[in-house]
Order: structure tokens, then C-alpha cells, then sequence
């Protein structure tokens, strides 16, 4: 795991990209080693710096002389490629702090990827390298390879074309994977990085160098974890105001929470947190390996896609359907030609081809009825983008068409994306249009995803900047039922009765209530507040009071007050015989209304995680939920009410009067801002929430203390 740095996340990369001098420590005569096809690839990748071979146990390696330590080069040497066994590695990142070198990769395994010692082995090379200020990449990684330069520091079998996309990758496996992709689809990159263990240089360091990059158009990255999840935030954040961040997450079916005391903590796992991570920064979350690619070209070399309006040109009609109803699924639009558009189009074409969008040019067309068919589109008013669809029939001239396209979409401001569809017929077309920077797809639907992720990354940098909203609370009301619960040894769970008054202090509307310890104190209770009333359990030894029996609604005297009371404390025996039990909370009931879930569950990478939902005590069943990183602001609030399958229920459906979106919206963002208040908050469930016409109610609250270790002692 990687430990902070003294410096900053960017310093010192520059020598790890584009170096004066490169030691091999671990070079090799033998072309079955590692060591020989790293130096064999600088010399081959056209470096124009000094390369220096180091091993004992040779006089030169390709025509280099070769050195028997780093110490004895007797130039300069700002990085140091290191593959020898782990167990010398340490002595050498000595030697090489003090020959002055500036970074090293460590292509090396046999670090914290293998247990316990060598988890030990590569804390001690950190903090060798750091007493030397050296930058580390690695341990177990593939290398470094910057088109820009330029520089192959890795064991890669290919060194890919010069583009504008950045890349890391925690898998070096993926690595070599996605070189061979590149290679067979002509994409190129701009830094290909093999981040290994991450020890030193990670994911955030990357980001902040590619932030000022000019040669990077677009950050890709394939994460496995992260160190640091709201540095990578931060991180991202910038990156994102500027150029794109797409990232791919494996491991997104495992739970990242422990917690299962609530419906939030069920509910909210790893997938969830990185989802809600990556929207909160503005990252575009891939999902596939082919996501990465297919989005960054677009991202990276077409025109920003202004709008939703997509037109289809295309010389079949079965795939102009196919990725009309892709863009449906999308949430993208058919654009509606203008009249002059249609007028050009019957003009262009020939009568039996369909100028309506899609336009079908039909299957004998060549390279002048589609100039005019994209022509015309482009030039509408009402069209944002294209998607041109090309199935190689046996009068088709593929290339040419190929060259029409690259054409007429140079020097638009609307981006163009192809569909060449097919393989051995079509792929010297696709390559022309991928080599001219306007990317090809080989189905409608991967065209179309890209688009949809053009325009979600259009929408995230034309949002205005907001902060969220500041409510008048009372924390010092909240600091004392906790440091109560800390100086009392009270569970980690505190139920309704202790949470009420947490959910007050923070301006959340709650019904009257009163605890009674007694059937006649309930009956006291009832009086007071006025019938009907509602009956709970209170017990932090029960935490689910409907699984028990443990709630009775509707009470509407003073005898069905104290026959409820007489049940609930029976059956909350039975179900916690040793079980601490105080007694009923004594309720107002609230009028019925739409019942929805606000929750919180604090994520061991990112913080606090708000969720909101179709509440009641099927939450988990339906899982009507969504998620966002606190803190929260008043859009994002809002975005959430809409984002639930029964939203439309919430506008109000079948005549039915719409709830107040308002009154749960701020409910949102006041139990946002307490559990950024109050980071010993783990766990928070207001559910359900009775939602009217006008007004929310919360009618049961719990939350969960992490707390401090001083309470602990």
C-alpha cells in the first residue's frame, strides 16, 4: 500500500516518461530474458537518450557497453529499469539513490503481491527510495512506453502507434492484452503505464501529470482498487473539468460494506460506491475492456457532442433500425431534419432512397451519394452528430466511401462516428477512417454507447459548479448524544429513541413521540399526543421491528394502548430473551403518502454514500435505489428523486396529486450534511419516510456510531 509523500503526486515523472539516460540493472545477453527485451525495445522504440546495460557478468548487450553496477556509469542516470530478483532489489534502489537516479521502474515481483514478507520487502524499498527522493513505479509491472518521447520501458511484445490517449493499468496482463488490441486496430496512445503494486507512483499521480499534459487528450484507466479514493476524487475532478476520464472497475460484485445492520449498509457495496465515486468527479465508467478504447477515440478526436440529436446515414435499412432503437435505449435522440435538409436529400439522392432519418442511401451507393447524404445532414440545424453505417455489398467501394466520409466530416464541429460493419471486406475502409482519426465501430450499438458517452461527458462539463447548501443545525445537540453514547458504553447501533433526537437537531421532520417504559406511561403517552397512535419497540437489541411483531398501528384508545404494549414487550422477549428492552415509543400516526428511504452508509474509500429509494419494508427486495457521494448538493438531490424506477409515482400518476420533491429532496441534503458533521456516523436509515403533498415525514430512524478510539480505552 502506498504511503504519502513528501511530494507532490506529479513531481518527478517527467524522467519516467521522457529521460536523459536509462540504466537497465538486469540487462541481459540472452534473448529468452526480460532484461534483453527491455533494452532491445528502447533501442527499437528510436530513444535518443544514453541507455546503459548493467550487469556483472557481461562486457556489452547489443552493441552497448555494459556495467557492472549503476555506480559505475559514468555519466548521468535519471531512470532505472530494475529486473533482477526480488531479493537484490533493495540493495540496488540503494545504489541507485546514490548514483542520483530520479525514478525507477521495478519490473520486479515478489513484493506485497506475495504475502507478508514481501509486503515487508517493499515498505523497506519505499522508504529506501524516498530517503533518495526517487520516484518508484512498480513493484511487479510491465514498464512505461511514451510514444511522445520516444520510450519503451516495458517487456511489451508491440510499441503502438503515437495518439493522444493516456493509459494505466493495474493488470499487466490487461497490458499486453490491450497492446495487441492497439496494434491490430491502429489505436494509439500517447503514456502506456503498467502500474504494478503501486507502491510509489498510482492512479492520482498519473492524473495530476496528465492533468497539464498537452499530448494526452484523454485519461483510460483499468483499476482494481485504489489506495486513496477521495484523493483519486480530487484528482479525477480536475482531470475531468479539462479533458476526459474513462475508467474501467473489475471487481464490482463484491460488497465493499461489512455493515448489515441497515437497509442502507445491505444495499450499498463497492459497485455502488465506485459508481457514485465516478459520477461525483465526472469519470465515465466503462464496462467493458472495449468501453475504454471505443470512448476514448471519440472523446479524444472528434468535436464534443452538443446535444442528443444524432442522424443515421446508412446504405441498409436493418441496421438503420438497429441503431435507431440503440439510440432509443440511450436515452439519445432521432434528430428531425429540417425541411431544407429533406428538400437537399431528394434532391441528392436517388427517388427510392429514404430521406427521413435514417437515411437510407440504399445498398448501390457510392462515395458521391454519401458525401451528399452527410453534407446535408451536418449542415441541419437540428443534427449534433452522425452515425454512418456502411454493409459491404458487391458493388460497394468501400475505401472510397471510406475517404468521402474522413472528407466531409474534416473541420466540422459535429462529430462523426463510422459503422463499418463486417470484417475481411470492410476492414481497409475502417482502417482509412480509424488512421484519419474518426473512430469505426463495428456494430450499431457500440457507435451508439459511445455517443451516449460523448453526451454524458457534454453534460457533466456544461453543469454549473454548486455547493451544497449550508442548513441551520443544532451539532451541539448531536455531540452530546454521542459523546452520551461513548461515555455510556451504549451500542454501536443507536435505535429510534436515541436517533430522534440526532434527526431533530438537523431540521428533519418527525412525528411526536414519547417513550413509555409502562403500559400506563403509554397510555399517558397516547393521551398526550392524541389517537390514533402507532406502538414500536424500543430495544437496541432489535433492530428490524416489523420482523418481531414489534410495531402496532392505528391504536385508537386508551385499552388497544395497553393491550399492544402487553404484545410488543412479549413478543420482543421471545425474539431477545437477554436482550436490554426499555420499553414502547409511543407514536402520532401520520396520515398514508408515498413511502420512500434515505439513507447513509460510509464507504471505506470514499465516505459517506447517501442513498434514496422506494422505502417500506420490502427496500430490499425491490432495491428502487440510488446513490450519491455526500455532500450532496440541491441537483444532485434532485437528479436522485428522478432516478427511481417509481419516480413517476412521486410526479403524481393516474391523476393522482404529485408529492412534494421538495420537502424529500431537502431531507436529502440535511442528512447529507450531518454525516459529513459528524464523520463517526457509519450508518443512517430514515425509513419509511411519508411523503405528502406537501411536507415529509420521517417515521423511523436509526443510525450507527462508529466510536472514537478514545472511547474505546
Amino acid at each position: 500500500m502506498a504511503q504519502s509523500s513528501p511530494h507532490s503526486e506529479a513531481d518527478g515523472l517527467d524522467v519516467l516518461f521522457c529521460p536523459g539516460s536509462v540504466a537497465v540493472i538486469g540487462a541481459s545477453r540472452s534473448e529468452e530474458k526480460i532484461g534483453h527485451a527491455i533494452v532491445k525495445n528502447i533501442l527499437e522504440s528510436g530513444y535518443a537518450g544514453e541507455v546503459y546495460p548493467v550487469n556483472p557478468k557481461a562486457d556489452e548487450i547489443l552493441g552497448l557497453q555494459a556495467y557492472s553496477s549503476v555506480k559505475d556509469v559514468s555519466g548521468p542516470v535519471d531512470l532505472a529499469v530494475i529486473v533482477i530478483p526480488a531479493k537484490l532489489v533493495l540493495d540496488v534502489m540503494e545504489a541507485c539513490g546514490q548514483k542520483g537516479v530520479r525514478a525507477a521502474i521495478v519490473v520486479t515481483a515478489g513484493f506485497g503481491e506475495t504475502g507478508r514478507e514481501g509486503a515487508r520487502r517493499e515498505r523497506r524499498l519505499l522508504e529506501i527510495a524516498r530517503q533518495h527522493g526517487v520516484r518508484v513505479l512498480g513493484p511487479n509491472c510491465l514498464g512505461v512506453i511514451d510514444t511522445v518521447c520516444p520510450l519503451n520501458a516495458s517487456f511489451a511484445a508491440h510499441m503502438p502507434d503515437g495518439g493522444g490517449q493516456g493509459f494505466m493499468s493495474q493488470s499487466g496482463a490487461l497490458c499486453v492484452a490491450v497492446l495487441d488490441l492497439a496494434v491490430a486496430e491502429g489505436i494509439g496512445f500517447s503514456r502506456f503505464v503498467s502500474l504494478g503494486n503501486k507502491a510509489d507512483v498510482d492512479e492520482v499521480a498519473l492524473l495530476r501529470k496528465w492533468e497539464e499534459d498537452e499530448q494526452t487528450g484523454a485519461a483510460l484507466a483499468y483499476i482494481e482498487g485504489l489506495t486513496d479514493g477521495r484523493a483519486f476524487l480530487d484528482a479525477a475532478r480536475c482531470v475531468a473539468a479539462r479533458k476526459p476520464v474513462v475508467a474501467l472497475k473489475s471487481g464490482t460484485t463484491e460488497a465493499g460494506s461489512q455493515a448489515v445492520s441497515s437497509h442502507t449498509g445491505s444495499l450499498a457495496g463497492s459497485a455502488r460506491a465506485y459508481q457514485a465515486a465516478f459520477r461525483k468527479a465526472g469519470v465515465l465508467q466503462a464496462q467493458t475492456w472495449l468501453d475504454l478504447f471505443d470512448w476514448g477515440l471519440a472523446l479524444t478526436y472528434q468535436p464534443a457532442l452538443a446535444g442528443s440529436r444524432i442522424a443515421i446515414v446508412t446504405n441498409a435499412g436493418g441496421p438503420g433500425i438497429l441503431t435507431t432503437d440503440a439510440l432509443g435505449h440511450a436515452g439519445l435522440a432521432l434528430a428531425r431534419f429540417e425541411d431544407a435538409t429533406l428538400e437537399a436529400l431528394r434532391d441528392a439522392l436517388p427517388e427510392a432512397a429514404a430521406v427521413e432519418n435514417p437515411v437510407d442511401v440504399l445498398g448501390d451507393a457510392g462515395p458521391p451519394e454519401y458525401a451528399a447524404a452527410l453534407e446535408a445532414v451536418l449542415d441541419d440545424g437540428n443534427v449534433d452528430g452522425a452515425v454512418v453505417i456502411l454493409t459491404p455489398q458487391i458493388l460497394t467501394d468501400v475505401e472510397g466511401i471510406a475517404q468521402t466520409i474522413v472528407d466531409v466530416a474534416q473541420g466540422r464541429d459535429k462529430p462523426v462516428l463510422g459503422c463499418f460493419m463486417g470484417e475481411e471486406t470492410t476492414s481497409a475502409g475502417a482502417a482509412l477512417l480509424n488512421r484519419n482519426r474518426l473512430p469505426n465501430y463495428r456494430s450499431p450499438n457500440r457507435a451508439v454507447n459511445t455517443l451516449q458517452a460523448m453526451w454524458r461527458y457534454a453534460e457533466y462539463r456544461s453543469r454549473p459548479e454548486s455547493e451544497p447548501e449550508a442548513f441551520e443545525v443544532d451539532g451541539d445537540a448531536v455531540r452530546r448524544v454521542l459523546d452520551a453514547a461513548c461515555r455510556e458504553g451504549s451500542p454501536v447501533t443507536l435505535v429510534e429513541v436515541e436517533a430522534r433526537d440526532v434527526m431533530a437537531a438537523y431540521g428533519i421532520p418527525l412525528p411526536p413521540a414519547r417513550l413509555a417504559s409502562s403500559a400506563g406511561e403509554a397510555v399517558e403517552a397516547a393521551e398526550e399526543i392524541g389517537f390514533p397512535v402507532a406502538l414500536k419497540i424500543a430495544s437496541p437489541d432489535v433492530l428490524h421491528k416489523s420482523d418481531v411483531g414489534g410495531i402496532e398501528l392505528g391504536l385508537a384508545d386508551t385499552n388497544a394502548v395497553k393491550q399492544a404494549y402487553d404484545r410488543i414487550l412479549s413478543r420482543a422477549r421471545q425474539h431477545a430473551p437477554e436482550g436490554e428492552i426499555w420499553g414502547v415509543l409511543v407514536q402520532a400516526m401520520v396520515a398514508p403518502g408515498r413511502e420512500v428511504i434515505v439513507g447513509v452508509n460510509r464507504d471505506a474509500q470514499f465516505g459517506p454514500l447517501v442513498m434514496f429509494g422506494l422505502g417500506g419494508i420490502y427496500v430490499e427486495v425491490l432495491e428502487d435505489v440510488t446513490f450519491r457521494l455526500a455532500p450532496v448538493t440541491a441537483r444532485e438531490a434532485e437528479e436522485m428523486l428522478d432516478e427511481i424506477k417509481a419516480a413517476p409515482l412521486l410526479h403524481g400518476a393516474r391523476g393522482e396529486d404529485p408529492a412534494d420533491l421538495a420537502a424529500i429532496a431537502e431531507i436529502v441534503q440535511r442528512v447529507s450534511q450531518l454525516v459529513c458533521d459528524f464523520p463517526e456516523i457509519v450508518e443512517l436509515d430514515l425509513n419509511p419516510v411519508i411523503v405528502h403533498q406537501e411536507g415529509a415525514v420521517a417515521i423511523d430512524a436509526r443510525l450507527s456510531v462508529k466510536q472514537p478510539e478514545e472511547c474505546k480505552e
